[in-house]
């Protein structure tokens, strides 16, 4: 454990870039387990952060931040070309694979559209900064 925590920064964005796109492609462009990557990096920024309280959480909202923004970018590189269809008048919105859980398929595929782009990597966010806060409070306990 001692190892994974003692790896220099480089090392670390390349280790998470690589997981991101992997659970990206692994969920098939549905960030799922993207989300859930945020629990094992919330962790390790806890573990990584130094220095009193507020200035460690200060830097797990920014790993939190940063992380989502990568992979707000990787999600918009696979959903943002979809987006002319949404308004197309030709387009066939059924065809497409999504759930259609709205009663048009406009708007199912709109909805689907903001869920992967905009509340996927907010959720995400979420995870991250729950189990990083979580492990300072922890962290935070022992030691007092």
């Amino acid at each position: 454990m001692d190892r994974l925590i003692a790896i220099t920064p480089k090392w670390a964005i390349a280790l998470f870039l690589l997981l991101d796109v992997f659970s990206i492609g692994m969920g098939m462009g549905v960030p799922f387990f993207t989300i859930l990557l945020g629990i094992p990096v919330g962790w390790f920024s806890a573990r990584r952060a130094a220095g009193p309280l507020p200035d460690a959480m200060r830097g797990c909202l920014r790993v939190a931040l940063s992380t989502s923004a990568v992979t707000l970018v990787a999600l918009c590189a696979i959903w943002l070309p979809w987006a002319p269809a949404a308004w197309g008048t030709k387009a066939d919105l059924l065809r497409t694979g999504i759930p259609m859980i709205l009663y048009e398929p406009r708007a199912s595929f709109i909805g689907w559209l903001v869920l992967m782009v905009v509340i996927s990597p907010a959720l995400q966010v979420l995870a991250t900064l729950s189990t990083s806060y979580l492990t300072l409070m922890r962290r935070a306990a022992s030691r007092g």
